[in-house]
């Protein structure tokens, strides 16, 4: 059984890990792998993920396995006009397929009820990423340069309208 829960301090070392080497694996093939480990290795460092804990603005989850080891993670943030972006969406790749990925988008929906719709960003190439939000109801609402210092490379923005209850 895998529970989900907010991402605490205790959790950032394997966080990070997971991190990396989901990066590494989705867009060695895409940015190349020196981007990549450059960029992982800046944006998913332990001292940064912990920051990001403590920032009011943001909102982390962990899957946590039996055994305390963590099989996903996602961070949602807020920015001033109150639109949300899901901004990381990871899975140890032996939990692709078992619902998991839904299981933590929907966490980030619960904790953000009552918003209109959330956003996510998605480099082109990233297939199985792409496949997964529209699958979900996510609809494709801008094309732009890509962050993440994917110098050339575009990426996709993605809207889901979500229902008011």
């Amino acid at each position: 059984m895998i529970q989900i829960r907010a991402m605490t301090e205790r959790d950032v070392e394997a966080v990070s890990r997971l991190l990396g080497a989901s990066w590494r694996r989705t867009y060695s093939t895409i940015l190349g792998s020196e981007t990549t480990a450059r960029e992982s290795d800046a944006r998913h460092a332990p001292q940064r993920l912990a920051a990001e804990l403590t920032d009011p603005d943001k909102a982390s989850f962990v899957a946590e396995r039996r055994d305390k080891s963590l099989a996903g993670y996602a961070l949602a943030s807020m920015d001033e006009a109150g639109d949300v972006t899901l901004d990381r969406l990871h899975l140890d790749p032996s939990e692709f397929g078992t619902g998991l990925a839904v299981d933590l988008l929907h966490a980030v929906l619960a904790f953000h009820a009552g918003i209109p719709s959330i956003a996510v960003e998605v480099i082109e190439g990233n297939d199985r990423a792409l496949a997964f939000y529209r699958k979900h109801g996510f609809e494709v609402v801008q094309r732009q340069d890509a962050s993440h210092e994917a110098d050339g490379h575009s990426s996709v923005i993605l809207r889901k309208l979500l229902p008011r209850a």
